[in-house]
Formats: structure tokens, C-alpha cells, sequence
């Protein structure tokens, strides 16, 4: 195997570095504020856990998602990846909110195959700017705009050296315990080094979760990539459970889960495990 010096987006995809290659077993939350007389309860732990599995709910929240890969190369080498994912919901009208998701990449990588040195440090950053309805929209939360991909690398074995950008689009219904839905977007290159791939490839995320009474959450999603440039599937299965608690006053969530991948590149991952602390940030 040569030395790795333009990895596909593709292979970029399958190490975390795709915008939601990683939806938290549970995304955001709006909490009621309570009056100094009445002080009524803040919204509700399960309230909370419900809209957690809502990528577009109007919440504060910092997920730290690490991520490690087996089985990559013919060194059947490892890598980790520790997804920084601030979410930060904007109220732009009394009917509109912006959602502001971004992904910085802090990763660690084995080398994969002789010739190819290990690797540390920043990924590429991705950022996706959603505007959604406050409203359902006949039952069915609504959410799209833009998504964009920075070149932040600090090693060029960790990204893709390109400029990219290009839509978004999100879908989801809560019923009962029940949420399902799907997230998709496309990133096509339009600036960065001549000497590296383009980046043309469409993301699809399709998921499902169920949240007991307890607020655990059981969700099932897959996040497949094609990458148009070299006509390769990434198709990772993940598996995730995830538990509402609180530390002292401050809600979060704790995941843990692990994906087999259906489909991946030559010398991409076989299998791997995720672990997920999310710090909740509610309106009081």
C-alpha cells in the first residue's frame, strides 16, 4: 500500500470526521423557566431524555463523543477520535430557530500499513447551520440550510485539505417513546489544494430511538456515506444506549455503543466502539 497522502472523504468519513457521522443517542432540549413565586418545576429529566433524541431542539448541549476503530489496514491498526460537538440554538423569530451544530475532530491514529507514519492531532471541522420551524409542521419536525467543511487539520494524513460546503437537510416524528427520522446532506469541494481529492459525497442518516421511563434511550441509526469520487459506500451500523442523570444540579447523558460497518473503503474499519458524555445546558 502507498502512502496515504489525499485520503478520500470517504475514509475521512469512516474516522468521525463527517458533520453528524455521529448523532448523540440524544440531541437537544428547551426548559420552561419558572416564576420566583410559583417556582415550578424545571423541565423534567424526561422531558429532557425525549428531546435529546430531537437533533434540532432548541438546547444548549457540549457532547464529547469518542470513537475507536479496529481492524483498519493490513497492520490491522486502531484509531480514536474525540468529536467536540457544541450545539448552540439561536431564537431568530417567534417561529424560527437557527441550530448551529459543529464537529472538531481531535484524533489519534495508528499507521495502518508500512510506509504510512502514525498520526495526531486536529481533524477537518464541520459545521451545519439549521433552520427550523418551532413548530412541527403536520406532526413531522423540519429542519435544513447550509452545512460546511473547514480545512483544520494539523497533519495531512488527517484531512482532506479542502474547502467544502453544500446543503443539509433534517426529518424526524416523536411519538410516545418513539422518535424516528432521518438527516442528510451533500459536501462538494470548492477551494483548497490542487494536489488533493476532491470532496463530492452525499451523507444519509436514517434513525430510530426509544426512551423508557427511566430515561434510558435505546437508539439504532446508520451513517452511510458515498463518496461520488471514487464510487465507495461507508455503511457503519451503530447501536447505542444511552441514561439521563444528573451531577449535582447539571443534567447530562452518558452513551455507549458499538457499530459494525456493513460496507467501508479497502483498509477501512471492521468494527468499533463509541462513548458519548453529553453536558446539558437547559433555559431556567
Amino acid at each position: 500500500m502507498s502512502r496515504l497522502s489525499a485520503p478520500s472523504l470517504a475514509t475521512l468519513i469512516v474516522f468521525g470526521l463527517h458533520p453528524l457521522a455521529t448523532l448523540r443517542a440524544a440531541p437537544d432540549a428547551d426548559t420552561a423557566a419558572s416564576s420566583a413565586s410559583q417556582a415550578p418545576a424545571p423541565t423534567s429529566d424526561a422531558d429532557l431524555a425525549k428531546k435529546l433524541a430531537n437533533p434540532v431542539a432548541s438546547l444548549v448541549s457540549v457532547p464529547l463523543q469518542a470513537n475507536w476503530d479496529f481492524g483498519i489496514g493490513v497492520n490491522d491498526a486502531y484509531r480514536f477520535t474525540l468529536n467536540v460537538q457544541p450545539v448552540v440554538p439561536i431564537e431568530l423569530t417567534d417561529d424560527w430557530n437557527l441550530i448551529i451544530r459543529t464537529i472538531l475532530p481531535v484524533i489519534d491514529a495508528e499507521s495502518p500499513a508500512p510506509g504510512i507514519d502514525d498520526a495526531s492531532g486536529l481533524g477537518d471541522t464541520v459545521q451545519s447551520f439549521f433552520f427550523s420551524p418551532k413548530e412541527p409542521v403536520n406532526g413531522w419536525i423540519l429542519a435544513a440550510g447550509p452545512v460546511a467543511l473547514w480545512p483544520t487539520a494539523t497533519d495531512t494524513q488527517l484531512g482532506s485539505e479542502q474547502w467544502g460546503a453544500g446543503p443539509t437537510v433534517l426529518g424526524l416524528k416523536q411519538s410516545g417513546p418513539w422518535t424516528i427520522g432521518v438527516l442528510a446532506n451533500h459536501l462538494w469541494s470548492y477551494a483548497g489544494d490542487d494536489g488533493r481529492a476532491d470532496v463530492n459525497a452525499t451523507f444519509i442518516q436514517p434513525f430510530c430511538s426509544y426512551i423508557t421511563s427511566t430515561k434510558t434511550a435505546f437508539t439504532l441509526n446508520s451513517e452511510s456515506t458515498y463518496d461520488w469520487e471514487n464510487d465507495q459506500w461507508t455503511m457503519p451500523l451503530n447501536f447505542i444506549v444511552s441514561q439521563m442523570f444528573r451531577l449535582g444540579r447539571q443534567p447530562m447523558q452518558a452513551s455507549l455503543g458499538g457499530r459494525y460497518y456493513v460496507e467501508s473503503p479497502d483498509g477501512g474499519p471492521e468494527w468499533g466502539v463509541r462513548a458519548v458524555i453529553t453536558f446539558l445546558f437547559p433555559k431556567s
